[in-house]
């Protein structure tokens, strides 16, 4: 199994605006790690970097490194970086709405030579049990619920070593928002996947996770175990809504206060 090692990344886009400043992570074989932080905060852009998708967005890597089984990311093209093995299941699902499930399933098995396609087909039904009976629906008439299955089945015909997802719980009900956690844990003990999330839920992304970093403004201001930032008074006051009785605008500000706080008293 291969880890992904981001380095010292910054990143901009047109070359004036920097999203991405001396970003570091890792995620290793096998593990679960959450990016959390706000509207803007860089975590969408630095998935797109590691899948080799920011070109159409003028976006580029300008410092630093990103590497995926000792091998490095920076300049392989997206097709490239999904035969080493990640697949991104993107923000709002981008699925082919005029086609139907097993024709928006079976496009991302374009790396998988095309007698693996049919039985890799067939696995993905069984981790998707519920899209069996609507596989020649048009995928544009699902349920929020249904089409995110079918992203995630798409993102997996590659067999990939880690699966990227970006806001995953977005648009859903809670019940299905359960229901896909649930699968992205049961993921990585049945594909022994490495998994990258980005997920504004902080409580049910931690729930799953390993480990987490929080993001703003293109930074890195706080990482940790799982358990660690589930258990912070900054986490839980900024990230999973408790005791905010302030008016603080940045999980920085926060940080900031909570020292002078102990200093004063």
């Amino acid at each position: 199994m291969a880890e992904l090692s981001v380095i010292n990344a910054q990143i901009f886009y047109d070359r004036t605006v920097e999203a991405i400043r001396d970003v570091s992570l890792t995620v290793a074989p096998g593990e679960i790690v959450c990016l959390l932080g706000a509207n803007g905060a860089g975590k969408s852009t630095l998935l797109k970097a590691i899948s080799g998708i920011m070109g159409p967005e003028r976006g580029l890597l300008t410092k630093g490194s990103l590497n995926f089984g000792g091998v490095s990311l920076a300049g392989m093209a997206s097709e490239q970086i999904v035969r080493a093995g990640i697949s991104q299941v993107p923000e709002g699902r981008r699925l082919f709405v005029d086609l139907t499930v097993e024709e928006n399933i079976l496009m991302g098995g374009f790396t998988l030579p095309a007698a693996e396609r049919g039985q890799r087909l067939a696995e993905i039904y069984q981790i998707f049990p519920d899209l069996v009976p609507h596989r020649t629906r048009v995928a544009g008439y699902l349920s929020g619920g249904q089409q995110q299955m079918v992203a995630i089945g798409r993102a997996l015909m590659a067999r990939p070593k880690l699966l990227m997802l970006d806001e995953p719980s977005l648009g859903l009900a809670p019940k299905i928002v359960a229901t896909i956690f649930e699968t992205i844990a049961v993921l990585r003990k049945a594909e022994g996947l490495s998994i990258l999330l980005v997920e504004q839920n902080a409580r049910i992304a931690l729930e799953v996770s390993d480990k987490g970093y929080v993001l703003e403004r293109g930074r890195v201001v706080f990482d940790g175990d799982a358990r660690t930032l589930l258990d912070s008074p900054e986490i839980q006051e900024f990230y999973l809504g408790m005791d905010r009785s302030d008016d603080r605008k940045s999980f920085r500000d926060l940080k900031h206060y909570r020292r002078r706080k102990r200093w004063l008293s």
